[in-house]
């Protein structure tokens, strides 16, 4: 039997164990939050060093210049900015009304059910769809449609260009907002919505008065994420997008991105100003990345605030 000395002891000896795992988890998580950092300042050192004989090269005027002539040694990326921007943004145009309609769908209307779970798991699936696959659809399905609407609207009946590349990215990014929001609407507390239900309030003024002012913030995030992601996209854009260096006249027009740029001529860059052209290109998407998702949490913590 253990004396009252023993017990206290062996408390003691817990507590001594459980005040140094605590610890080191408490340093564990520091380092693994340190090395995030780390290897964001380290992707953003290799592609400013290996971006030197470019900037050498073309200087200040790889930004705004509207040739790239690997032959001629040319390299302008305003071509490619501009195509980036067009088809992200357009794509996120398309998206929200698809993503909201889906998160208060499944959020408030239909929370439970088979039918909601299977449109649940629908939506999640889209995420999962492997870019190139998209890319593959859009060939086949998405294109021919593009040109019968611009032969109906008096365009060139190429299908290949900005707009198709934009619905295609507007349907991978779909998941990202439809799937946070979702989540966002089901934490809205009961009590908000039952006091607005006992004012007689209408299921719809319960949604746009007190669900979409309580969760914007988080519903705005969302919008960033699928942002984020339709900057990014290579795999299906480049399959659709024309693939042309030229700027862009409309949204019908063919066009590039920059990440479609990097996949299509990284493997043909045989001297090094051309290769340092395209690390450099590669640059300018990770700092447009950065610049607008610092503007949006500028947004989001403005509505936070509010």
């Amino acid at each position: 039997m253990e004396t009252p000395s023993g017990n206290k002891g062996n408390r003691l000896k817990r507590s001594q164990r459980h005040i140094k795992f605590e610890s080191f988890f408490r340093r564990l998580l520091s380092v693994v939050g340190l090395s995030m950092i780390v290897l964001v300042i380290g992707i953003m050192i290799t592609l400013v060093v290996q971006s030197i004989p470019s900037l050498k090269a073309s200087g200040a005027g790889y930004l705004w210049g509207k040739t790239w002539d690997p032959v001629a040694d040319v390299y302008g990326a305003y071509p490619f900015l501009l195509g980036t921007l067009l088809t992200s943004f357009l794509a996120l145009l398309i998206s929200i009304p698809f993503s909201f309609g889906v998160a208060v769908v499944l959020g408030e209307y239909y929370p439970k059910g088979w039918l909601p779970d299977l449109l649940k798991n629908t939506v999640e699936l889209i995420a999962a769809v492997p870019s190139v696959i998209y890319g593959f659809w859009g060939l086949a399905v998405l294109v021919p449609m593009v040109r019968t609407i611009e032969v109906k609207l008096g365009y060139e009946p190429i299908g290949m260009g900005i707009f198709s590349s934009s619905l295609i990215l507007a349907v991978m990014v779909i998941p990202y907002a439809a799937t946070l929001g979702r989540s966002l609407i089901q934490m809205v507390p009961s009590m908000l919505k039952e006091a607005a239900y006992s004012l007689g309030a209408t299921r719809w003024e319960v949604v746009k008065s007190v669900i979409f002012p309580y969760t914007r913030s988080g519903l705005f995030a969302g919008v960033l994420l699928s942002l984020g992601r339709a900057l990014g996209e290579t795999m299906a854009v480049t399959m659709v997008i024309g693939n042309t260096s030229l700027i862009p006249k409309n949204i019908f027009s063919p066009g590039n991105t920059m990440a479609s740029v990097i996949a299509n001529e990284f493997t043909e860059a045989d001297h090094p100003v051309y290769l340092s052209a395209l690390i450099e290109l590669g640059l300018v998407l990770f700092l447009v990345t950065v610049v607008i998702n610092m503007a949006g949490k500028k947004l989001i913590s403005g509505f936070t605030n509010e």
